[in-house]
């Protein structure tokens, strides 16, 4: 299991908008300046973002991203959801579904396993929120 850029950049980027909200919307151009995160790859991590529910977008030249709920309702996992295509472990799975098409599901020895460390991993994932990443006092 892997997870992409998407996940870690999509993460460094919600908790820059939490930090730095008080201002108002934030700018994917702020974003990129503070973060080193291209701002074509910014905006389009954004667009699944908000697709999510995770990120509201204000239009014209005060606009900018703000999270959709508190930083303490966004975890972790809910990032890595809205931004992994595959993610769930799977042992010999090709694709999201694979387990459920396969000839072999119902005497496979080791689908437990991987759903098992699949549970595990987003039961790290989802205790870590946003809020808990931020700088103290913010």
């Amino acid at each position: 299991m892997r997870l992409s850029t998407k996940s870690r950049y999509g993460t460094r980027m919600l908790i820059d908008i939490a930090e730095n909200y008080h201002d108002g919307p934030v700018s994917v151009a702020e974003i990129a300046s503070r973060t080193g995160i291209s701002e074509k790859y910014m905006e389009k991590l954004i667009r699944r973002l908000k697709r999510a529910g995770l990120v509201l977008s204000k239009r014209g030249p005060k606009g900018g991203h703000i999270l959709a709920k508190p930083a303490g309702h966004i975890t972790v996992g809910d990032v890595v959801r809205a931004l992994e295509d595959w993610v769930v472990l799977k042992g010999c799975a090709l694709g999201k579904d694979a387990c459920a098409t396969c000839a072999r599901q119902s005497t496979c020895p080791t689908k437990d396993v991987w759903e098992q460390a699949n549970e595990a991993m987003f039961q790290t994932l989802d205790g870590y929120t946003l809020q808990s990443l931020l700088k103290p006092g913010l």
